[in-house]
């Protein structure tokens, strides 16, 4: 697989990774045995990097995670820290910083951290100096090796860019919110920082194998955060709305190459905005593991394509979402 190196933390990475929420919670249920092998086959295919968070599953994927990387060495494991607490600026602090990371070190087995990222906290945090003075403190005691941030909107992602000691951004991107195209991924390429894509395939729409008739789980955040009853409505379907984005997959379909898949088409796409380090796809089994991997191997979409990806976003899309990311 093609490696690219993450921004800051000077490493290099398969550029598909695994995004390891399913793993955890919210997308239905999944057993242990189906979980490791479904990181097995990612790995086998060429991924080095999988994303994950202390509060998917308070814990349980950042422990499967941890068995499964035991036996085996050069992966990368990117964390995500503070929505386990109350989403107010006054919770992230040091001594809190400490206490999430002794947590995710022993959930993982790992004496350092590879990648922490703030995990979408409140706006203000971003700016704040005392933050980013903990976080630097935590590198210089050895408990992480990097910090990033993960985000919601450009805005945020433009104000850690800013900053030196932040090594990665991570923010939603695909066919459906192309905004970080415009300011985020330029501005991060200039400052040395990678950008980790995650939600490349807007929650499944970009997989095609979705109608009006699908449904799913009670306890899978496609059913329970389409207006976002739970969290941020952006990290469900990209914030689109679920027929907005079935229309837009049939009209992106006649432009995927012949053997393609649209998962894997629509994967593509993110790898050939110049300045993305990796994309994150999460995947329920081998299968989908095994698909998304492969997309690391498909040739680049040709000029032609990618414009008519961006008329179909200007279209059906832009109207939607363009302000609120």
């Amino acid at each position: 697989m093609e490696q690219r190196v993450l921004g800051r933390t000077g490493r290099q990475v398969g550029v598909v990774g695994l995004g390891a929420w399913q793993l955890g919670a919210d997308w239905g249920q999944m057993t242990e045995d189906e979980a490791l092998a479904t990181l097995e086959t990612a790995v086998d295919g060429g991924v080095t990097l999988i994303d994950t968070a202390d509060v998917y599953g308070d814990g349980r994927s950042e422990r499967l995670i941890g068995r499964f990387i035991e036996d085996r060495q050069g992966l990368f494991v990117a964390t995500k820290m503070g929505r386990r607490m109350d989403q107010v600026p006054e919770n992230y602090v040091l001594a809190n910083f400490r206490a999430w990371n002794e947590r995710s070190r022993r959930n993982l087995g790992m004496d350092t951290l590879d990648l922490v990222q703030l995990h979408c906290p409140p706006s203000s945090v971003f700016s704040s100096d005392e933050v980013y003075d903990a976080l630097d403190t935590l590198v210089s005691e050895k408990k992480i090796a990097a910090y990033g941030v993960s985000v919601e909107t450009c805005e945020e992602a433009l104000t850690a860019i800013a900053r030196p000691g932040v090594a990665t951004v991570q923010i939603i991107l695909n066919a459906f919110r192309l905004k970080p195209l415009e300011r985020v991924i330029p501005a991060a390429r200039a400052a040395g920082v990678g950008i980790i894509a995650r939600v490349p395939l807007a929650s499944g729409l970009l997989s095609g194998k979705y109608d009006e008739h699908t449904t799913f789980a009670d306890n899978d955040h496609r059913t329970y955060n389409r207006h976002g009853e739970a969290f941020d409505v952006g990290e469900t379907f990209s914030g689109v709305d679920f027929a907005t984005g079935l229309e837009a997959v049939r009209r992106l379909a006649p432009l995927v190459p012949e053997g393609l898949t649209m998962a894997q088409f629509a994967l593509r796409w993110v790898l050939d905005q110049e300045g993305v380090s990796v994309v994150i796809p999460g995947a329920r089994n081998r299968g989908q593991a095994a698909g998304n991997t492969s997309a690391a191997s498909v040739p680049p979409l040709d000029a032609a394509t990618l414009d008519a990806v961006r008329d179909v976003y200007d279209e059906l899309i832009r109207p939607q979402v363009h302000d609120r990311w």
